[in-house]
This record gives structure tokens, sequence and C-alpha cells, in this order.
């Protein structure tokens, strides 16, 4: 639901008004038909018994899918949608036709406004910690504070994860699911010339994404274990904080690993102060965290994160997909072992597709 549609309780009776064949945009008729249910009498709008029916939850339900996460746009760091809705304001979008009509018509049976959205300035990246770190004389004492404010976790010798890798020389030997060679050290997230790492995760299918895997790739996949117990900082943690969005460290970190190849001097040099440190590896979220749950970039409810919310940790945990680094070499130096080595083909892939306006 919007974060702005909150303001009036939407009417729950359930009795259908819209179908989805009321639209004449493909892709909200679409979305309409995946949250409509079936019904037996005529649509009380078009007529018609042939379209999936919506009461005024789901309209509500498909306006935000539609309008407001259909217009997410994303900024250098974080990100919001240019639309939004509510009950106290009137329309004032301009939509290209047809879905001109079909927001005309949300609006007049929800009871809802379509507007531009201005969102505070924390959604699209201006969090303090967040900007020291882009500012490389302002960015060690930032870098201090993850080091002491983020728990430690241990990697235990039973905890199994992947690697994948695609195009192996020799995939039968081990030494293969190493670090990459120094010659390529410094293209990741977290590793430099001087810092290789070691990339795997507990979840195969974020191996799969993260490697951009395609159908004409041969690839294959090692189970790896600790030997022994080793020292991870856990980037993937949600902090307890006494401080506003704007404030927030554990907005910085969230935000830096939801942020693309211009991130990547920050965390590499995260990364090697958790060396410095004694860290054997990092536990950190995956690029590809909400494509894997599902989950809505950056959520907010009444324009608060939702990660600030008493009791949210539980539920934002859901949202992250860890990965897994190593420093250094560890199949060589035996911090590492390589349990099994498989060859890995896709099978079938599925796609959880949204729809949104365009040119706006």
């Amino acid at each position: 639901m919007s974060q702005t549609q909150t303001d009036e309780a939407p009417n729950e009776s359930g009795r259908p008004l819209l179908c989805s064949e009321c639209f004449a945009d493909v892709g909200l008729r679409l979305d309409a038909r995946r949250l409509g249910i079936q019904a037996t009498t005529p649509c009380a709008n078009c007529g018609g018994s042939g379209g999936m029916q919506l009461d005024e939850q789901r309209i509500l339900t498909l306006a935000h899918r539609f309008f407001v996460q259909g217009s997410m746009h994303k900024s250098t760091y974080g990100g919001a949608p240019l639309i939004e809705f509510n009950r106290l304001r009137k329309s004032d979008v301009v939509f290209p036709s047809p879905l001109q009509a079909d927001a005309d018509l949300i609006s007049a049976v929800a009871g809802i406004g379509f507007f531009h959205y201005g969102p505070p300035m924390w959604r699209i990246g201006s969090v303090e910690p967040l900007k020291a770190l882009q500012d490389e004389s302002q960015r060690r004492p930032v870098i201090d504070r993850i080091l002491a404010e983020y728990r430690n976790i241990d990697l235990a010798p039973h905890q199994t994860f992947y690697r994948l890798r695609k195009c192996v020389p020799r995939p039968s030997e081990p030494s293969e699911y190493d670090s990459p060679p120094e010659a390529v050290c410094g293209t990741g997230r977290l590793d430099s010339p001087k810092l290789p790492v070691l990339y795997g995760s507990p979840d195969l299918e974020v191996c799969v994404h993260e490697c951009r895997v395609t159908a004409e790739d041969v690839l294959h996949v090692a189970t790896l274990n600790a030997t022994r117990v080793l020292r991870l900082l856990d980037l993937t943690a949600l902090l307890k904080e006494d401080a506003t969005s704007f404030e927030s460290l554990d907005m910085a970190v969230h935000m830096l690993f939801l942020a693309a190849a211009h991130s990547y001097p920050i965390s590499r040099a995260i990364a090697e102060a958790a060396r410095s440190a004694g860290f054997d590896g990092l536990l950190f979220p995956s690029y590809f965290s909400l494509l894997r749950t599902g989950a809505p970039y950056l959520e907010t409810f009444f324009g608060l994160s939702s990660r600030v919310f008493p009791g949210a940790a539980e539920r934002e945990a859901g949202k992250i997909m860890p990965n897994i680094a190593i420093f250094g070499r560890p199949v060589n130096d035996g911090r590492i072992t390589v349990r099994c080595i498989n060859r890995l083909f896709l099978r079938q892939v599925g796609y959880d597709l949204g729809f949104g306006p365009a040119n706006l």
C-alpha cells in the first residue's frame, strides 16, 4: 500500500468495482489480471464477464504497484518513486494516452489523486555517513564506526556455501575455486590488486545472479566449507540506532550495497580496513537481494524507512540475501576446503514482472 494513502482507511466491503478489462493500458491490465479474482457476475463498471474483478482494496494495491513502484527512479545512491497518491489531493499528473483514461477511472472509483512525489532527501542519498564515505578525506572515521558497530560472526566448518564459475579451464581442480588470479583482482565489489577475495553465497541462486549467467555458459559449482572458525564482519545486520534516516549509518551501508559499480571504491576500502583489523572476511548483502526476495526497493511507511520501526529486524533480514567474502587465497592456504565440485546447468528460469507508466 502506498505510504501516503493511509490518511483515510479504504472501504473494505469487498464489493467488486472494476475488472481487468476496464483498462486500456496493457501493462495495467496484465497487473490487474494477476491481482483480481474470478467472479460470476458482470463487472459493475464495464458490464463484461471475462475479466478478473477488483474490489477497492485490490484497486489500491494495483495503483501502488503500477503507479508508485512502477515509477521508481534510482539515483546514484537510493531512489524514490516519481508518483504517489492519497485521498487528500486531486490528480495533477498528465499521463500519455491511453493511460490517462485508466488513471482517471481509478481516481474516480477509489477516491484518490495521483501527484508528483517530492521525496525526503535521505531517500536519494542525502545520508551524512554515506556522503562522508564518498569523500576520501572523510571516509576513514565512518569506516572505523562500521568496524566497531557491526557485529562479528563466526563462519563455522559445518556451514556450507557455494562458489560458481563460468568456463573453468580445469573444472575438477580445487584451486580453480580460490580467489581470482592477481591479473583480474580489482574488478569486483570488494577485491583489489592488494586484496584478493573469494566470493560465494549460501544461496546458490544468488551465485547464478552474481555471475550474470546465460544459457550459453558452461558452469561449475564448488561446495565450500571452512576448515576452522573464520571471523567475519556482518554487514547484513540491521543496526539499532538513535538517529534519523539522514544520520543513519545503517541506511548508509544499506544504500551502499544496493548501489552499482560506482560504489566499489568505498566497499573496497571497507574490506581493506576489515582485513587490517583481523577479520577473515565479510558477510555482505548481495546486490541482487531484492530480485531474489521480491522485496520493495527502500520500503517506507509514512515517509520513514521500514528499517526504523520496532521489531523490524526479522522482517528486514528476510529481504537480504547474504554473500560471503573471504580475504586472501583461502583455498590455497587451507582456511577453505572444496568439498565437492559439480557441473551446473539451467533447467528453467522464471520472472516476476511488474509494469509502470512510460515517459514520466
